[in-house]
């Protein structure tokens, strides 16, 4: 026979765990798909997207553009999720943006990257941002474009689209095995690497001068030097310039170490305030990069230059 009476249940704590818990890490809401920038042209309109973590805090916050890699071919704006959910839960807005890639050239990217600066300036108090402490986060060739972004701060010359009158200067910059000089991406490494690079068909090559069309049978990167330097970090040093973190891997076989070594040093002439730590042993992405001992220090350094004491 079946009872009508429901079980009775004691509570006994002596049995029970108990689970201290303290609120040290706000909760992380995200926007996402946010069309930031609209790219018009004769036949089309593309609108570029951006994904936001938001800090849950009521202060003004500090944001950070986060920039992908993909080798001028790709710029999938969600990936790197373990970084960038470290900066949110440090109490950083990071707002991560997708940018035009090889078949358009520069300055396309640079343009897209200056427009996103300039939509999180724009809507700083939609999303509880600080305009006044953006940094910019990019691995790879979103580490030349971060670099970019950095070393034009203080020219209007690469601003398209709206907010024209709104800064995109960025307050600080990191840069993950990133491209300072599009003229020697491959340097130290093999002659047959070298031959790549050389090739019109190389990635740098098409975005500077573009794809073979019509009349026109492509170019490779050092047939217009002056071109190519124009569409390189290191040929913008002139100028006050904001804190930069260049990190690279001692065994990155695809952008060679030289390039953060070189950009350093030519910061560093000129009183630049540049730090360079050489990651010993990762390569070009690999595991390395997505340790939480890394993934610690770039979110410590951004800490240190753009959050206030």
């Amino acid at each position: 026979m079946v009872s009508d009476t429901p079980p009775t249940h004691t509570h006994d704590r002596a049995t029970a765990g108990t689970l201290t818990i303290t609120t040290d890490r706000p909760r992380i809401d995200e926007v996402g798909e946010v069309i930031y920038y609209q790219v018009k042209r004769i036949d089309a309109v593309r609108g570029l997207r951006m994904t936001l973590l938001v800090p849950r805090t009521s202060d003004p916050k500090p944001a950070i553009l986060y920039v992908p890699g993909g080798g001028f071919t790709s710029a999938a704006h969600r990936k790197f999720i373990e970084m960038r959910l470290a900066l949110a839960q440090a109490g950083f807005v990071v707002a991560a943006a997708e940018y035009r890639v090889v078949p358009d050239v520069f300055p396309a990217p640079l343009e897209d990257g200056k427009a996103a600066v300039r939509y999180l300036r724009a809507h700083a108090e939609d999303y509880g941002i600080d305009p006044d402490r953006i940094g910019v986060l990019g691995d790879s060739a979103g580490g030349w474009l971060a670099q970019m972004l950095a070393m034009t701060g203080d020219t209007s010359d690469y601003d398209r689209g709206d907010w024209r009158d709104t800064s995109s200067a960025v307050q600080a910059a990191v840069s993950l095995y990133g491209i300072s000089d599009l003229r020697n991406i491959g340097a130290g490494f093999s002659d047959a690497i070298g031959r790549v690079h050389a090739s019109t068909a190389s990635t740098e090559a098409l975005l500077v001068h573009g794809v073979a069309f019509g009349d026109f049978a492509g170019a490779t990167i050092n047939s217009d030097p002056a071109k190519a330097l124009a569409a390189s970090p290191i040929g913008h040093l002139s100028g006050q310039k904001p804190p930069l973190l260049l990190m690279h891997g001692s065994a990155d076989d695809l952008v060679s170490p030289v390039q953060s070594e070189q950009m350093a040093a030519a910061l560093r002439e000129r009183d630049a305030d540049v730090d360079h730590v050489v990651v010993d042993g990762a390569g070009h992405g690999d595991g390395p990069w997505f340790q939480p001992a890394l993934i610690e220090y770039v979110v410590a350094w951004f800490g240190k230059t753009l959050i206030k004491r």
